[in-house]
């Protein structure tokens, strides 16, 4: 049993069907992908796993460790371990670097200078800067992975890592990630990316909302690159239309 399953769900936006009849397990302290085209379902699944509002009225049920949290909020799902990056950072205006990532600490062992060096942000250069838009994109997605370094979370879930940065960037990632699995934190990598999907141990290939196949990161790269990629499958956009 893994430390998050997914039984069964099928989700309805509006009068779309964005996920159905979905069944995975992901297993504690491994690097998972979710891989798939635009419009697969990809991201509303980490959204639903994770309790956004409106993705919590799913059918099926979500399970950490053996217990439902299908009924349980956001904060509450963060408080169990569960962190989400989001595809485009969020901007926070006045906020300052160092405030922010102290906010979701929990009594972190790291200091906020190891953390944004762990992500390859001098702390003198950033540490009092605000997170707003006078950050890059790039800037804002590290200083994002930098908070959940301070988070230590026990699930990380991870939209889209590769969007909107360089390849420097993208590295640098890469590397945070295996720090998490060290410490035995269970990555989700949601990905429509080759580069990113090969970071990956275990991949789930996902099609308009449906699971077409799982195994390993290998398994799926070979399916993805040849059968998905260029895909003749007509996907609604529907992540596009709802971000």
């Amino acid at each position: 049993m893994g430390i998050l399953q997914v039984k069964d769900v099928s989700l309805k936006l509006g009068d779309k069907k964005v996920l159905e009849n979905l069944s995975i397990d992901f297993w504690e302290g491994h690097i998972h992908a979710v891989v798939g085209p635009n419009g697969a379902g990809k991201s509303s699944l980490a959204y639903a796993m994770m309790g956004l509002p409106e993705y919590r009225n799913h059918e099926g049920d979500i399970v950490i460790e053996g217990s439902s949290i299908k009924s349980l909020p956001v904060d509450e799902r963060a408080r169990l371990g569960m962190s989400l990056a989001w595809q485009e950072p969020a901007r926070y205006e006045g906020l300052k670097v160092d405030t922010f990532l102290k906010a979701g600490s929990r009594g972190s062992s790291r200091t906020t200078d190891e953390a944004l060096d762990m992500v390859g942000l001098e702390p003198e250069v950033y540490k009092y800067r605000a997170v707003d838009k006078t950050l890059s994109g790039g800037e804002r997605k590290r200083i994002e992975l930098a908070s959940i370094l301070m988070m230590q979370p026990r699930i990380f879930l991870m939209d889209e890592p590769d969007s909107g940065i360089d390849m420097s960037a993208l590295q640098k990632i890469f590397e945070v990630i295996s720090m998490l699995k060290k410490q035995n934190t269970t990555v989700i990598l949601i990905t429509h990316s080759l580069e990113v999907l090969r970071h990956a141990e275990h991949a789930f290939l996902m099609c308009h909302g449906k699971l077409i196949d799982k195994g390993t990161a290998d398994k799926i790269i070979y399916y993805f690159e040849n059968n998905c990629l260029p895909c003749d499958h007509q996907n609604q956009p529907l992540e596009e239309e709802i971000s």
